[in-house]
């Protein structure tokens, strides 16, 4: 018995939490916060606490959809919290991003204007050499469902509060930047919205707005003019496993390794 209890606390020693935690949490929802912080940062949560942690992207609707229907425990959003949300929901803030438009390696493009990019989504500019470029039809991914936090940043910051629409130069996807990043990875015609924190992981080329490079500096100082916040969402009657989870995110440790991954912490704003 003696060397039973023994053995037990020598391996408590050398794995504390990971040995013994039974908890689990899952998430689900904003594709550009999943890629570009979330999954990294569980990880290291998952190391530090034993909590195993199932993390989903799919887009911000698919995570509030998951949180409200009890299917998950905390959803990624990059949509600020409406009067039609529920009372139940709390949004937190952890981090910040920007909208971005993406288009293949291979295209010479290096920059658009805003007003540009009304044009695409009004279906005015419909090749590639009405933006300098070759003479090369342009594919406009859109999303099913304009419920998603890339196009409410867009509809709202560049779109004049006109949501995207289909048209001729128009394909029509899955609500989610993870799918329209890895189309543009693949189509040299493709152009398509997204946020910095995840379409800098991509094989992309992010354009210029205004003449101004979307970095991390550059959206820091708010010299690239398309910054937004990214939040976690909770129910205000959260279990204490999924309180922690926010707390260590919230800390000054995990906001230090969100920068560290190249996302944009909150601490860096100021």
């Amino acid at each position: 018995m003696g060397r039973y209890i023994i053995c037990i606390l020598f391996l408590f020693l050398l794995f504390p939490a990971a040995a013994f935690s039974s908890e689990v949490l899952t998430g689900s929802g904003c594709s550009v916060s999943t890629t570009g912080y979330l999954i990294d940062l569980s990880k290291e949560y998952e190391k530090e606490t034993g909590v195993k942690m199932h993390i989903m992207g799919g887009g911000s609707p698919r995570g509030l959809a998951d949180i409200l229907a009890g299917n998950v425990d905390f959803s990624a959003s990059c949509v600020t919290k409406t009067k039609k949300d529920s009372d139940n929901l709390e949004y937190v803030q952890v981090a910040w991003d920007a909208l971005v438009f993406v288009v293949h390696k291979s295209n010479p493009v290096n920059s658009i204007t805003q007003m540009q990019v009304r044009d695409i989504y009004a279906g005015q500019i419909d090749n590639w050499k009405q933006l300098g470029g070759p003479n090369m039809k342009l594919i406009s991914f859109i999303p099913s469902d304009i419920s998603g936090g890339v196009i409410q940043s867009l509809t709202s910051t560049v779109l004049k509060g006109k949501s995207p629409e289909q048209q001729k130069n128009s394909s029509v996807q899955a609500a989610s930047a993870a799918i329209w990043e890895q189309l543009v990875e693949k189509t040299p015609e493709g152009f398509a919205s997204s946020g910095f924190s995840s379409a800098r992981k991509r094989n992309v080329k992010m354009l210029n707005v205004n003449g101004v490079q979307p970095t991390k500096a550059n959206i820091i100082s708010n010299k690239y003019p398309l910054r937004r916040p990214l939040y976690l969402v909770v129910k205000k009657d959260a279990s204490p496993k999924t309180k922690r989870f926010l707390d260590y995110v919230l800390s000054p440790k995990a906001q230090k390794l969100i920068a560290s991954y190249g996302s944009i912490s909150l601490a860096e704003i100021k």
